[in-house]
């Protein structure tokens, strides 16, 4: 006599818990880094001006191929030069206090902690980027992002008899890419191209709130 009784079913160890599409590693196989958090924002190409008011606790990238032209555009443009930050400063600060082969890896460990506590601490930030690749502003959005905070851009065009023979392909993809509003992508809210007279033309670089309307 057969019997309606549901028979059981044994389920092996392999096949409980839930699907996954994940492809099991082999020994000895190291693990995928995280993926880098997508900082991308919708990204507005600003028109120079006389004056450019950012929120305060931004951060503020400025580029430049020539570090001389750099140097005169932040002293004359910032208004509170306590903001400023740069490995150019931190290289001096370094200057005979260690090695010279220690001086880069030194001096950008405490230009990032520098960095991280302002941001950290909601404080305006302009930092003067040391070249002109992806990859280093990227180091900075990154942080701001991790705070919350607001990024900026400033491109500084200079003469092409300026601009270092090794700087020419990465100023013109930063250009490209900023004259095409897509610097977004890299996280930057807002960037801005000064060219020419434009560059003269800007004689303030303030954090302030938007004027309360009347």
């Amino acid at each position: 006599m057969s019997s309606n009784a549901p028979r059981s079913v044994k389920i092996s160890d392999q096949e409980r818990g839930g699907w996954s599409s994940e492809r099991p590693r082999k020994p000895g196989e190291a693990e995928r880094p995280p993926r880098p958090p997508d900082v991308g924002v919708r990204g507005r190409v600003l028109a120079p001006s006389d004056r450019m008011r950012y929120s305060p606790g931004s951060l503020l990238l400025i580029a430049c191929a020539d570090p001389d032209a750099r140097s005169r555009f932040v002293a004359r443009t910032v208004e509170d030069h306590t903001t400023l930050l740069s490995m150019e400063k931190v290289r001096g600060l370094l200057a005979g206090k260690v090695a010279p082969d220690a001086v880069e890896q030194q001096g950008q460990a405490l230009l990032d902690a520098a960095v991280g506590k302002r941001l950290a601490a909601g404080q305006s930030v302009v930092v003067t980027l040391d070249g002109l690749s992806a990859e280093e502003r990227a180091r900075y959005v990154r942080m701001a992002f991790a705070n919350r905070r607001p990024r900026h851009l400033i491109l500084v065009e200079v003469r092409k008899d300026a601009v270092a023979e090794e700087d020419v392909a990465p100023l013109t993809a930063l250009r490209t890419a900023l004259d095409a509003g897509e610097l977004g992508e890299e996280g930057f809210a807002t960037s801005l191209r000064l060219g020419g007279a434009s560059v003269a033309e800007l004689k303030r670089i303030v954090f302030r709130p938007p004027p309360a309307d009347d």
